[in-house]
Formats: structure tokens, C-alpha cells, sequence
């Protein structure tokens, strides 16, 4: 019988042939932790008395960097301290956000077995990884053991298909996918992404679409690992002989196949307070907004900026609506500045913040009012998401963010480009 990406991946880390619904010990390659999740991940590794980490782990101030409290400087100097004395990697205050990060690191290569203390590690699935969030207590037993227990998924294939409509960006396909699949569509499943629209995707795109597929509820997703993977990991200076794809056997066993054709689709936005509710802009266009919110490990990349800045330029936003932008990474801050789109985006009014999560996780940064409307490029709009359960989120592509914002209600991009 032949086998998925993901039981592949776990097979090789247990040691041992495995098939969907097998449980499994599989030595881990990857984990870290952030700053919301690391001080309970040190704490287990003292109580447990461990002088050495079994597997390889880093840590990055990411959720409020830099810190906007008493409370927040202790466990940042907590994760500092541990970070010396364990001889760990730690993404201090700057960096940039953990799932972008850890993937321009070079850490991560296609078949490693990753675990984060954060739900969305399941971004690196656009780098052919098996990776999933788990707790921090679990992260700790990886630490202490260099390995953990996992029930191998049955897989979902998802075939996207169709010719890319002007204004339509991967966040658009991401909400229209998982709006069709609902929040517990795809729970403990991993999906196998493929289809002529990814096989054409650049890796920003991959890296937004893999990202949220712990919105359907997957444990983990892949994309395909082809030339433009390759090209992203050579410019990033990873040798290409460390790229051992793995691949889906021809007669795979998926649980099943789904076909999407994006042809028609409009620009997508998710109302409050669920990702899988994504609506046509139309429909929401008389809705007034009072920040606009583009970043985090969603969508605060590079092509994220551009489409922003090009929307924006020689434009203005609209009085009375603030526009946060947060850059996924120092990188990628350092690249828009070279390329002219951070100084756009100011011109037009909008405020860059510190590459972190902080407006995304309602930590700092721009936390809304009672009552105000934010339309953000998160991949969450629960109640609360943004740190005001009073507060409303829609959710959006970086080009519906930035026509938003200069109209000052949620808008259509295509009017815009």
C-alpha cells in the first residue's frame, strides 16, 4: 500500500513501518517555544532536573517584544538567562516572529519532524516538514527525551485548481478553502496541498496557506516540494544537498480528495468570530472599520508589503482609521525598506511597529476599543484575538487590508489595482 507524506515522515522518525491511526514514539528534530509558551517549557525542564536538551531547541521574544510590562521583562529575561546557561538559540526583541524566523534560519528541511509551542508551527508544512503545535508540557517531554507519542493522521488531499482571479491572493484561497471545510472539517488530519495554483505559488504564498490549515483543524499540511522551494532555500543560503523531499507514493491512501476551482471566487472576508465564515467583499462593503492591521506569521512577509504598498501608493488613509503594519521579520523589514515599501506605506499613513505578534495576540501594539471594528491579515478573529473580547475582527488578504484602509469601510482591492 502506498503511503502519504505524513506517513512517511513519522515512519522514518519511529524507526518502524507506520499507517494511518498507528500510534507512535518518533524522535523529534526541531522544537521551540515563544515568549507566551517558554516560561512554562522551562520551568517542567527544572522541575525535571535536566542538565542537557535531547533535541535541538530555540526560543523567540516574539508575542510582546519589545516588552510592554513589569510582568512580561521578567519572562523575557527568564527565557534570556535560560537561553545562556542551556546554550539554546533565542530570538530576542527585533527578530521577528517565530514562524518566520525559525524557516530563514535555515533550521528547518523537508521531512523533519517539528514541535512548537504554538498552534501555528503547521506553517512549515510549506517546506515539506511534519510540523504541529503542542503544550508546553509536551514540549518539555521532547526536551527531556528527544522524542514523543503521536497518532499518525489520515490525510486530506486538497487539488487547487483554476486560473487566478486579479484581486484573489493565497488569504483569499486560504478563508474561501476553510470556509468550505468549516473549523473542524479536517480535525487531527494532515492535508496534502497540490493543484496548479500551488504548483505556480511563490513560497510567501505557501508559507500563508499552510499556516491556517490549523483553522480547518489539521495537525499538519504539506506543499509540494519543487523548484521554487528549492530556489527559496538556496537564496537563503541552505545547501541544496541537504533537500531530500518527501513525496506521496502514486497509489498514497488519502481519506479524500477535494478539488477547488478558484476561478470565480471573490475577495474573501472571514466576519466576527469565525475563520470560517468568509463572505465576498461585496457583501460587506457598507461595514465602517477603525484599524486596519497588516502582519503577522500570516501574512507580514515580503509580497504581503508589496501588494500593500502598491495599493497605497500616492494615497492617503482615510481619517479616522489607524494602519499597523508589522513586519513578520528584521529581514523582511530591512528588504521592504530597500525596496521602497515601507516608506509608501508611511507616506500613506500607516505606522510600523517592531517585527512581532503583539497587535495579532492583543499583547500591545494596537489593542481596538469597546466596540471598534478591525480588519486584520491574521489568521484568528475569536472574540477577544486581539486583547478586546468588545472589539469586532474581519479577516482579509494584505490587499483588501490596505483598500480598507484608505476607504475607511471594508473594501474591494480590484478597485484599487
Amino acid at each position: 500500500m502506498g503511503k502519504t507524506i505524513a506517513e512517511k515522515i513519522l515512519s522514518a522518525h519511529a524507526g518502524k513501518d507506520l499507517s494511518a491511526g498507528d500510534f507512535a514514539v518518533c524522535a523529534v528534530d526541531f522544537t521551540f517555544g515563544q515568549d507566551g509558551t517558554s516560561s512554562i517549557i522551562i520551568d517542567r525542564v527544572k522541575e525535571m532536573g535536566l542538565k542537557e536538551l535531547k533535541t535541538k531547541f530555540c526560543m523567540v521574544i516574539d508575542h510582546s517584544a519589545p516588552s510592554p510590562s513589569e510582568g512580561v521583562s521578567r519572562v523575557h529575561k527568564k527565557m534570556r538567562d535560560f537561553s545562556k546557561e542551556f546554550k539554546v538559540l533565542l530570538f530576542d526583541i527585533g527578530c521577528g516572529v517565530c514562524h518566520q524566523v525559525i524557516p530563514e534560519s535555515g533550521e528547518i528541511l523537508p521531512g523533519d519532524l517539528v514541535l512548537g509551542a504554538d498552534s501555528h508551527t503547521c506553517t512549515y508544512g510549506a517546506l515539506g516538514a511534519f510540523a504541529t503545535g503542542v503544550g508546553s508540557t509536551d514540549l518539555a517531554v521532547a526536551l527531556a527525551t528527544g522524542k514523543n507519542w503521536f497518532k499518525v493522521p489520515k490525510t486530506i488531499k486538497i487539488i487547487i485548481k483554476g486560473k487566478v482571479p486579479k484581486g484573489i491572493y493565497p488569504k483569499d484561497i486560504a478563508l474561501y478553502v476553510i470556509t468550505k471545510i468549516k473549523a473542524n472539517g479536517a480535525t487531527y488530519k494532515a492535508i496534502d496541498f497540490s493543484g496548479e495554483v500551488i504548483d505556480y505559488m511563490d513560497m510567501d504564498g505557501r508559507f500563508t496557506i499552510s499556516n491556517m490549515v490549523v483553522e480547518m483543524g489539521a495537525k499538519a499540511g504539506f506543499m509540494p516540494i519543487d523548484k521554487i522551494t528549492f530556489n527559496w532555500f538556496k537564496s537563503g543560503g541552505v545547501s541544496l544537498s541537504k533537500i531530500k523531499p518527501v513525496l506521496p507514493d502514486c497509489n498514497a491512501q488519502y481519506e479524500s480528495v477535494l478539488d477547488f476551482n478558484i476561478s470565480t471566487i471573490n475577495p474573501q472576508v472571514s466576519i466576527p468570530h469565525s475563520v470560517d465564515s468568509a463572505r465576498p467583499v461585496s457583501e460587506l462593503k457598507e461595514v465602517k472599520i477603525n484599524e486596519a492591521f497588516l502582519g503577522t506569521c500570516t501574512n507580514g512577509r515580503l509580497q504581503d508589503l508589496k501588494v500593500a504598498a502598491k495599493i497605497l501608493q500616492g494615497r492617503k488613509v482615510a481619517p479616522g482609521v489607524r494602519f499597523i503594519v508589522a513586519p513578520s521579520s528584521r529581514k523582511v523589514f530591512l528588504d521592504a525598506l530597500k525596496s521602497g515599501f515601507v516608506g509608501r506605506l508611511i507616506e500613506a499613513g500607516a505606522v510600523i511597529v517592531a517585527p512581532g505578534c503583539g497587535p495579532c495576540v492583543g499583547t500591545h501594539n494596537g489593542v481596538p476599543a469597546d466596540g471598534e471594528v478591525v480588519i486584520s491579515s491574521a489568521n484568528r478573529n475569536f472574540k477577544g484575538r486581539m486583547g478586546n473580547p468588545n472589539a469586532l475582527i474581519y479577516l482579509a488578504s494584505p490587499a483588501t487590508i490596505a483598500a480598507s484602509a484608505l476607504s475607511g469601510f471594508i473594501a474591494d482591492p480590484r478597485e484599487f489595482l
